[in-house]
């Protein structure tokens, strides 16, 4: 009798998790959802753009913090709500922080993008792309999508792509970043941060660089973390100079459960790039840049969440198998 193999995501069942079969034929590892975009750039009158957004499961549905971009072309971040995770109603007014700390400093708004959303113990931290004097990490968190209490910025300017993991990691919280400059970064690795608070961040150590082709100029953390029997599974954006400016597409690597700086496989191809028009045309042509994934641990089915040309919101899918035996196939270090 052969023996049941356990589950390779070591989490929750989410069942009812949005999800499309892979279509027969279909020769890639990740495939698009076929009615993308899952959510449009104008939900709401004031919207200029909705992409770059987190997602997560709560009480049966699924709620989110969203970028959107205003008419203005402020960058802001609101809420989202849905009941399938298919149709979103996205709040119309931006996420307004409290904060019990009274040194104003703390709740200081300039902008904020790109956030993610990490359940860790008791709540939901959320991470984004705050202006202090520059970009930084911001950090908030909630337990009903409708308080969000403003905690310190985490990190010094200049700092994008700060991604929780879902657990401390040798008894403390843990961080993914990538340090940068004040404008549209023409380099980045990714660091790790480590934390006794979730205030005094310190213990940084390297991840990984750029290492050519889709991946040679920039590289940064996306969806939060899964936890699997090979290591954690982050899927990463990868940035490319072409004639005609970035391109961003996305991989996956795989990292250590105990030490996770320490970078098991990484993916020399790409796992999707952008080649369907809402991917290619928009406000900012040519990316795909994954920012949430859901997940069910039984199945070992993942569904994320991606901006599309820095203008809308795409979902694709895949299974986790497939993606470790295709990052460890493909791997090239470092």
């Amino acid at each position: 009798m052969a023996t049941k193999r356990s589950p390779t995501i070591l989490g929750a069942a989410l069942p009812d998790m949005p999800w499309e079969p892979k279509p027969d034929g279909c020769r890639t590892v990740v495939w698009r959802y076929s009615r993308n975009p899952v959510i449009p750039r104008s939900a709401f009158p004031t919207a200029n753009s909705i992409f770059n957004s987190a997602v997560v499961p709560f009480k049966g549905e699924y709620r989110g913090v969203f970028r959107c971009d205003s008419t203005d072309r402020f960058m802001q971040l609101h809420v989202g709500e849905s009941k399938d995770g298919f149709r979103w109603t996205i709040n119309p007014e931006r996420i307004r922080f409290i904060s019990a700390d009274k040194d104003p400093e703390v709740l200081r708004w300039e902008y904020g993008y790109d956030p993610r959303v990490c359940w860790v113990e008791d709540r939901y931290y959320v991470t984004w792309c705050n202006g202090y004097h520059g970009p930084t990490i911001g950090m908030a968190w909630t337990k009903d999508f409708k308080a969000f209490h403003k905690m310190e910025n985490s990190l010094l300017p200049f700092n994008r792509n700060g991604v929780m993991f879902p657990r401390k990691v040798g008894g403390k919280y843990v961080m993914l970043n990538r340090p940068s400059d004040n404008g549209h970064t023409p380099f980045g690795d990714i660091f790790i941060s480590q934390s006794p608070d979730l205030v005094h961040w310190g213990c940084h150590r390297h991840v990984m660089a750029p290492n050519g082709g889709w991946q040679s100029t920039k590289v940064g953390a996306g969806p939060i973390p899964i936890e699997t029997r090979e290591g954690w599974l982050m899927f990463y954006h990868g940035v490319l100079t072409s004639c005609n400016g970035f391109v961003y597409s996305f991989g996956a690597a795989l990292l250590d459960l105990r030490e996770p700086w320490k970078v098991l496989y990484r993916t020399s191809p790409y796992l999707m790039s952008p080649q369907e028009l809402y991917e290619c045309a928009g406000d900012v042509p040519n990316v795909v840049f994954p920012c949430a994934a859901l997940t069910d641990a039984p199945t070992g089915r993942i569904a994320i969440y991606y901006g599309c040309a820095d203008t809308v919101t795409g979902l694709c899918f895949c299974q986790v198998d497939e993606v470790i035996r295709f990052v460890k196939e493909n791997s090239r270090l470092p």
